[in-house]
C-alpha cells in the first residue's frame, strides 16, 4: 500500500455494521491482538500482564453473532476491519463488551467514537436507559478512561472465573470484575 492509500484509509469515515458468521474468522484474531500476547503491547489496552492464553475463540464469537439479543458490531475504515464490540440487550439496559481496537490504532480517538456509537445504538434501537460493562479491577487506566466517558464504578464485584481457560489463564490471584454503569440520556 502506498502513502496515498494509507492516508485515505486513515481519514476515511468509520463504518459500522452487524457481524455475520462469515466475519468470525477475522474477528477472533482482532480481539486476541487487542488483549493478549505481544501484539497487544502495541496498544494500551493489553491484558498480557494479567492473563495468558486466549481471550475468546471462534465458538464464543459465533455465539454472540447468532444470539438474537446480541449484536457484534464490526467497525471498518476504508473497507478494513479495525475494531469491534459486543452489545447485548438486557431489558432496560444494554451490556457492552468484547471491545477491541487494533493495537496500532489505539490512542487516537477511535475508542471514544465507537463507544459513543454503541451507546447511541443501544438507546435508539433498544430503548436502553443505561449501559453496563464489567472491567477487571486491576485495569485502573482502563477504568479511568471509561470514567472520563461518564461511566461510574458501582462497587459491585464479580469473581474472576479461575480455572476456566476459555477466558484466559490468570497471572495473578487477585483478579475480579467491577460493574461500571452509565445512564443513556
Amino acid at each position: 500500500m502506498d502513502t496515498a492509500d494509507a492516508t485515505v484509509r486513515a481519514t476515511a469515515p468509520l463504518a459500522f455494521r452487524p457481524a455475520t458468521e462469515t466475519d468470525v474468522e477475522a474477528l477472533v484474531p482482532l480481539i486476541e491482538s487487542a488483549y493478549r500476547g505481544d501484539a497487544s503491547r502495541a496498544g494500551w489496552t493489553t491484558e498480557a500482564d494479567l492473563l495468558a492464553g486466549r481471550r475468546t475463540d471462534p465458538e464464543g464469537v459465533a455465539a454472540v453473532v447468532r444470539d438474537e439479543n446480541s449484536r457484534m458490531v464490526i467497525v471498518e475504515r476504508g473497507g478494513e476491519l479495525i475494531a469491534c464490540c459486543q452489545l447485548e440487550h438486557r431489558g432496560d439496559h444494554a451490556y457492552f463488551g468484547m471491545f477491541a481496537v487494533r493495537p496500532a490504532l489505539q490512542g487516537g480517538g477511535l475508542g471514544k467514537a465507537i463507544l459513543a456509537e454503541a451507546e447511541r445504538f443501544a438507546r435508539a434501537e433498544w430503548g436502553a436507559t443505561r449501559m453496563h460493562m464489567t472491567v477487571i479491577t486491576a485495569r485502573a487506566e482502563l477504568i479511568a478512561w471509561y470514567e472520563r466517558r461518564g461511566y461510574a464504578r458501582t462497587g459491585e464485584m464479580t469473581p474472576f472465573p479461575y480455572g476456566d481457560e476459555r477466558v484466559g489463564v490468570p497471572r495473578r490471584a487477585d483478579l475480579e470484575f467491577e460493574l461500571l454503569v452509565k445512564p443513556l440520556d
